[in-house]
């Protein structure tokens, strides 16, 4: 795709760097740019995982079975709080993808600039919500006593990163939707190092525990968010964000609204789910928790490798919309679903095999491994469909359906899931009930999405007659 770059002094070399991490998802084969743009999202993923691993491994390890929970139990909390604000990154990247396939100029560069100015509104909004309600929500999901203060030390200090948590979100966003998810690689890698190293010295030599492994998470966010924005401000053309040009535009924001809401309320409703399940997960006892708290670190690996074709499908859906291309659109679709059924499988069962390796990473108590043996029995030899649900949904949303995926989520993750606990597992209240309630959601809700795709598909093949 080629875009005119704005400043003509610029040297071509200069235009041609820029240009490089770009890949034209409208024209020529699909098979190989889908792999090509969704690799490194997988690898960022999984990077984004080693340094959550790291949390948890380092706390774990050297401050014991009470902290290693009180980690775990605060992550569906966290990501209830974040993922309406997080959504709206989601709706930026299917504006600046469409805007970019129909090489409006103008339009992506206002975006960009509400987009950046939006996410720092909404990570100052977000330190109010988490230092404010931590310690009352925690309380609200049964955390047990011997875990309750330490998981609200984590989440107030967590909660104080994310104005940089998300201008990373954002500004990445920005840079998927023109194809560009290498850069965003390196920033990671670079933050994960600095977690790493500080992980271990504010946890092994200061001792400082919980705060330790918070404190490490969110410099490392500032690292990573520094760099994405740094970024921006070097790239030509209509990806330069100019500081002094930061404000929000109103239609540009209200579009972002109407894609990125409902897109985060769906996020939103799945930790609503999750946040019961893990209430439920509370009343087994710490070591339950703490198996739960590694095995569903070991699962994230899987879940994010599967989720960058949810992100592919979405930049690409969006940007063959907007040049008016919709015969790829549906070979889109058929691709991500193949590939991350494939993802799915070999990495879901391969952890599985390997759980009790994996899982003695994390604790070295047998009965915290047990616990985590039971989740991943369940979760991680299904977790395909989670992946043909999400990448389902990142079509639609690229088409510009977001209030649809949200109300079938609505009802097959959320409503079902509370059915699911306050009936069936009401009536059998076991480890392997309560798991069992991921996998049913995910083919019910999936299936639900693969339907609205064909008919959403049938109306385009009526226009094209």
């Amino acid at each position: 795709m080629n875009i005119r770059k704005a400043g003509e002094s610029n040297s071509a070399g200069q235009r041609k760097g820029a240009k490089s991490y770009e890949i034209d998802m409208c024209n020529g084969p699909l098979l190989g740019k889908i792999i090509l743009f969704a690799v490194p999202l997988m690898l960022s993923g999984i990077l984004q995982l080693l340094f959550n691993a790291a949390d948890i491994v380092v706390v774990g390890r050297f401050a014991g079975n009470e902290a290693l929970a009180a980690v775990g139990s605060t992550g569906s909390l966290i990501n209830l709080l974040i993922n309406v604000f997080i959504g709206l990154s989601i709706g930026t990247n299917v504006l600046v993808a469409q805007y970019y396939g129909a090489k409006k100029e103008k339009e992506v560069s206002e975006t960009i600039h509400t987009a950046i100015l939006t996410s720092l509104i909404c990570g100052v909004a977000l330190i109010i919500l988490g230092v404010s309600l931590s310690k009352l929500m925690l309380t609200w999901m049964g955390t047990p006593d011997d875990v309750l203060e330490q998981a609200t030390l984590y989440m107030r200090i967590y909660f104080i990163g994310m104005p940089v948590m998300m201008l990373y979100n954002f500004g990445s966003a920005i840079l998927r939707a023109v194809g560009d998810t290498r850069r965003p690689l390196y920033f990671l890698l670079l933050a994960g190092v600095v977690n790493v190293v500080l992980n271990l010295f504010f946890v092994i030599v200061l001792n400082m525990g919980v705060a330790g492994v918070a404190t490490a998470t969110v410099i490392s966010q500032i690292v990573s968010a520094l760099l994405v924005l740094r970024c921006l401000i070097k790239s030509e053309g209509c990806l330069h964000v100019h500081i002094k040009q930061l404000r929000i535009h109103k239609d540009k924001l209200m579009r972002m609204i109407r894609i990125g809401v409902p897109a985060g309320m769906q996020g939103a409703i799945f930790s609503i789910s999750n946040v019961l399940i893990q209430s439920s997960i509370n009343s087994f006892g710490s070591l339950t928790m703490a198996g739960n708290t590694a095995a569903s670190n070991i699962e994230g690996f899987i879940y994010n490798a599967m989720n960058s074709f949810h992100q592919t499908a979405l930049s690409f859906t969006s940007q063959n919309l907007g040049g008016g291309k919709t015969d790829r659109i549906k070979r889109v679709a058929f691709l991500c679903q193949v590939l991350v059924v494939i993802v799915g499988l070999v990495m879901g069962y391969g952890a599985y095999f390997l759980g009790t390796q994996l899982l003695h990473i994390y604790s070295s108590d047998p009965q915290v491994v047990s616990f985590g043996l039971q989740r991943m029995q369940i979760i991680c030899t299904t977790y395909f469909f989670c992946g043909l649900m999400d990448t389902m949904v990142g079509v639609l949303r690229g088409l510009g359906y977001s209030v649809m995926p949200m109300v079938v989520s609505l009802m097959g993750s959320c409503a079902l899931r509370i059915i699911w606990i306050f009936t069936i597992f009401a009536w059998t209240p076991t480890l392997f009930v309560l798991y069992l309630s991921y996998p049913v959601s995910w083919f019910l809700t999936w299936s639900v999405h693969l339907i609205c795709y064909f008919a959403v598909k049938k109306r385009w093949d009526i226009k094209s007659v």
